[in-house]
């Protein structure tokens, strides 16, 4: 019934993507899957761009579609270092009218459980609980076939229940079909200057990245 777009920092693809998906009579959901600094946009050093984060937004409304393209704006023209970026104080003043997931292994809320920082997670949670509202915050389990995903996924399952927050499922999609992930495979090195027989590369840790 319904599809979303989540492109890394970039919202490009957005009209083609709506366009499409009215004509074929799905409901389009706008979003993008920012690249969140560590402190703010204004800091550009090598820890800086080694700490980001994934942050997954929606746009539940006009509004909310207004401050997508705001943040997206900001993050290329203002807090570009490597990556397109935004931060906490700038997302908080462009909040209204989005929803908020707490993003794949690379997100904050899910690096933190990853690290046995569990204190560090609890706290992040509640910063984005107040950035974007009651009901407006979910915590997201994937099934990826990613070992380290079981342990984020029951530690993020206990903490929906403690923090009452709920939980979505996902999945991380790069490609339609299960077939593609060979070509994926081959795209990535072309994007980063690899050959596939190379054994240090961007590589991703399963073939299941496609539209489940």
């Amino acid at each position: 019934d319904a599809i979303a777009i989540t492109d890394h920092g970039t919202m490009f693809g957005v009209v083609d993507f709506y366009s499409k998906a009215t004509k074929a009579g799905i409901k389009p959901i706008i979003g993008c899957e920012c690249y969140v600094a560590p402190r703010t946009i204004l800091d550009k050093t090598p820890p800086d761009n080694k700490g980001l984060s994934h942050l997954i937004l929606l746009a539940a409304d006009q509004e909310g579609y207004r401050n997508l393209c705001r943040l997206a704006s900001i993050a290329q023209l203002q807090g570009f270092y490597y990556k397109p970026r935004i931060d906490k104080n700038i997302l908080k003043q462009h909040s209204k009218g989005l929803i908020g997931l707490s993003a794949c292994l690379h997100g904050e809320i899910p690096r933190l459980v990853q690290e046995n920082r569990l204190d560090a997670a609890v706290e992040t949670v509640k910063t984005y609980l107040d950035i974007f509202g009651e009901n407006n915050f979910f915590l997201e389990i994937q099934n990826n076939g990613i070992e380290i995903q079981e342990k984020v996924n029951r530690v993020l399952r206990d903490m929906s229940k403690s923090l009452s927050v709920p939980l979505v499922a996902s999945n991380d999609c790069h490609y339609l079909d299960p077939k593609d992930a060979r070509a994926h495979d081959v795209l990535l090195c072309i994007q980063t200057g690899k050959t596939v027989t190379e054994g240090e590369r961007l590589k991703f840790k399963t073939d299941q990245l496609y539209l489940k």
